[in-house]
Formats: C-alpha cells, structure tokens, sequence
C-alpha cells in the first residue's frame, strides 16, 4: 500500500518476515522492522504456513512514522532510522494487547498531537478495556475496563465531542452507549432485548487446566442460571480452534446455522464446556483428543458434572475433530458432528465448489494441517481420517449436511452416514435440500435446532425419543412430517 501522503509504498514480506518500504523521493527500499526486534508475526499461528502479521494501524502526519503492531504492542518506527524504533505500550509485560480506534475516518494520517483512543484487550481475563495514549509523553490513561466485551468501532460525531459504543457481556446486550470524548459521562440510549430480564440467564467463567503433554490450557465454561455446584449437571462439549477470546461476547437465544445455542441450553440446565485447542504439525484429531479429554478431566474433578451424561457438539472443523474422536474414546453418550470429514483421503482431491478451490491447500497448508503431499506421506492421511476406524465406535451421532455444501463435500457426508450404518451404528443424518455449509433459510435452521435438541435431551436428560429418530423420515414425507 502506499503512506498517506504517498512518500513510501510500504509492505509485510511473509519470506522473511520483515516490514519494508520503498522511499519515492530516493528509490531505496527500507527494512521498517525485523524479527529481532519485535515478533511481528502470529505467535500462536499453528498451520504448515507461513504466519501472517498483526497489521499496521497507520500513519502519523506528513507519513513522518509508521505505526505497527505485534502481539501486543504499538511500534513508532522512523523509515529513516528504523533501528530508532520504540514501543508506544507496554503490553507484552501485562500480556494486553493494545490497538488504535480511529475516530476521524476523513483523515488517512494519525495526529500525534491530540490524545489517541486505544481498543485494550486483557489475554488474562479476556476483558476489554478503553484507554488513551499521549503519543507527547508516553502516559497511558485507562478509561475503563472490566470483564466485558468492547466494540473496536468508536463512532464520533462529526459536529461534537461526543461518542457511541457497545458493550456486552454473557448476561448484558450489547446495546449501544452514548458518551463524551473523556467518557466522563455514559448513557445507554437503546433498550433492544429488554424482554430479556424476564428469564434466567447464563453465568460464565474462565476455565484452566494442564493438558496430558504438560501444557497450560484455557476454556469457556456456561452455566445455568440457578447453578448449584452442589449438584450434578449434564455436559456438552463445543469447540472450534481458540474461543477463550469471545469469553464476554453476548450469546442471544436464537436458531443458528451450526452451533448449540449457549443462552438456551444453559437455561435447559446443560453445563457448556468450549476448549481452546492448540495444534502440532500432521496431528490434528490427537491435538483435539489432548485438549478436549484433558478438559473435561479437569472438570469433574470439581464434582459437578454427571460423567454419563456428556456430550459433543461441533461444525466443519469441529465436526470432523468429533468423528475423529470418537473412534478414540467412548466416555461421551452422544455427539452431533455437522459437515465432517471423514475421508482425508478422498476429499484431498476435492474441490470447494463455493470458491472453486482445490481442497489439496487445506490439507497441506491450512486448516487440516497435514503438512505434505498424499503421497509423501499417505500413512499420516489415513491415520487422521476416522472413516477407517469407525468399526470402533460406540457412541450415537447426529450428523448434519447438506447437499449444496461448497466447503466441505456433501459425500463426506454421505461416506460418514453410509458406514455407520453398514456398522449397525446408531447414526442419523439430516440433509437440508439446496442449502449450503449451514442451514441459511430459517425454517430449516429452525428445524436443525429443534432436532438436535432433541437429540441431545433424549440421551442426555432421558426425555422420550422423538418419532423422527425412531423412523426416520422418508422423501416423501420430508417437508411434511416433521415428526417431532
């Protein structure tokens, strides 16, 4: 891209991971900043990639400094003397992570000259904080933090000093508050789930435990809203990669496209465990097996998890992790695993039909984190794809998807159903005619919710078998009958 004022065309090189400018005015390209002196790359990128960079917030005026970010921190970094560079934050120390709110969107430079209003992340408790840097003196003022969630986008006023923002939490909307530039005064102008203080709510925390390898673990952990640990609650398990981050993000009850909704199974009593996993090279569904198992050890050892009654849920990703480790343990009663793959090997030759990507990258470079080619190493492919050890599960799956899937192939699906049931498994799929990844249209993710609810309640609370999971519903009754 270029600087504002067009003096320097500036740009990460992933190769050596290094910031560069090119100077217009003398054509002389310019390393801004390298890995020995700050770590600008993604420290807990965990894919057979290259990491990508933290960004950059901008500008100062007349494009005099850049300002760039790591992990944590804020970098004033002088394109004629680079190695001058200094850190505008301490966060690193605090383990914080600091970045700029631009409230003047009309002006491409960051003005120095008047207090910068900062987003400020706390990686400890997962809150959010709002704080000003005086880019004169170095002084950093908090304005306020706690265990909530902020939105990064500031609105200003174009005519006054005034400002708008969220805030949320697990049990608190994010309705929009309406301060003033020093935040001395906060009102609360919207009221858009006042319904919601007629119910019981979801309560939350953060959970830490030390997984089987020796690592430090963290997770989200829901509640009921008349929790009593005392008593013995039923678990499900959902995750997806790292969401310890999204701790105080707010959960409304709605129907939505893959996941449980966290709000409504709470106030049907369910315990939610959500695990962040962390991953090494070609050992994708072991890492989760690490992380997840681990976890729920460490929660029961707190007394108030019923052991029989835990599930698992999960989508795409997460879906696959489940199938996979379900041919690994047989602690958990039930699992609904939606749009899995089963197959490595038959879906590494596969295309995305949404984008029309080859799925060959996924494996190799991305997501699945194999890190090689089918036939460099094709014991690794099978040993991760569940299919060729699902004579060895014992547990009941819901599966669900679709046949519009243009992420992950709809005969993945297929392959995962067809097996199960040659096994005499007990396993159901649900297949959303048209639909993509997800259910999009809301009678149908309307019905995806009632049924996996269903299912879960069923094995987990002991309710009756809904008519659909004893039967089945037959194409022509499809679209009829719900048959709940």
């Amino acid at each position: 891209s270029f600087s504002p004022k067009g003096k320097y065309v500036y740009w990460f090189n992933s190769l050596d991971s290094t910031w560069n400018a090119y100077d217009l005015s003398i054509q002389q390209k310019i390393i801004l900043a390298t890995n020995k002196l700050s770590q600008w790359c993604e420290e807990l990128h965990d894919t057979p990639s290259r990491p990508d960079n933290y960004g950059i917030a901008g500008w100062t005026t007349e494009d005099a400094n850049a300002l760039i970010y790591d992990r944590y921190d804020i970098w004033k970094i002088d394109p004629k003397d680079p190695l001058s560079s200094i850190a505008l934050t301490n966060g690193r120390d605090q383990k914080k992570t600091y970045r700029i709110i631009d409230l003047d969107p009309d002006n491409d430079n960051i003005d120095v000259t008047k207090p910068i209003l900062m987003h400020v992340f706390d990686e400890k408790t997962k809150g959010d904080g709002y704080a000003y840097l005086d880019m004169m003196t170095g002084k950093i003022s908090t304005i306020m933090a706690g265990n909530y969630s902020l939105g990064r986008n500031v609105t200003k006023a174009r005519s006054s000093d005034d400002l708008i923002y969220y805030r949320q939490s697990v049990s608190e909307f994010p309705d929009i508050q309406l301060t003033n530039i020093s935040f001395d005064k906060t009102t609360r102008v919207s009221d858009a789930n006042s319904q919601q203080h007629n119910y019981g709510w979801a309560t939350n925390e953060l959970f830490s435990w030390r997984d089987y390898r020796g690592n430090d673990i963290e997770g989200m952990l829901f509640f009921p809203p008349d929790f009593d640990k005392t008593k013995k609650y039923p678990l499900i398990v959902n995750f997806y990669e790292r969401s310890s981050q999204s701790l105080h993000n707010h959960r409304a009850p709605e129907a939505g496209r893959s996941q449980i909704n966290y709000a409504i199974y709470a106030n049907k009593g369910y315990v939610i465990f959500n695990p962040d996993i962390a991953y090494l090279p070609a050992q994708p569904g072991d890492d989760c097996l690490n992380a997840v198992n681990s976890g729920v050890d460490a929660l029961l050892k707190l007394g108030y998890i019923d052991s029989t009654r835990m599930g698992l849920q999960g989508h795409s990703w997460g879906g696959y992790q489940i199938a996979y480790m379900l041919t690994k343990t047989h602690r958990y009663k039930c699992a609904e695993a939606g749009a899995a793959v089963v197959n490595m090997v038959s879906a590494y030759g596969g295309v995305r039909w949404e984008s029309g990507l080859s799925r060959i990258f996924q494996y190799e470079q991305s997501q699945s984190r194999i890190g090689k080619t089918l036939w460099q190493d094709p014991k690794v492919y099978h040993y991760n794809s569940p299919l060729y050890e699902l004579d060895k599960v014992k547990t009941p799956v819901l599966i669900m998807h679709n046949d519009e899937d243009g992420a992950v192939p709809w005969e993945q699906g297929i392959e995962y159903y067809m097996s199960m049931r040659r096994l005499g498994k007990p396993c159901w799929l649900l297949n959303y005619n048209g639909e993509p990844h997800w259910p999009v249209k809301w009678q149908n993710r309307l019905d995806f919710n009632i049924r996996m609810e269903q299912f879960f309640d069923h094995y987990l609370l002991d309710k009756p078998m809904p008519l659909w999971m004893k039967e089945g519903n037959s194409p022509l009754e499809k679209g009829i009958l719900n048959k709940y």
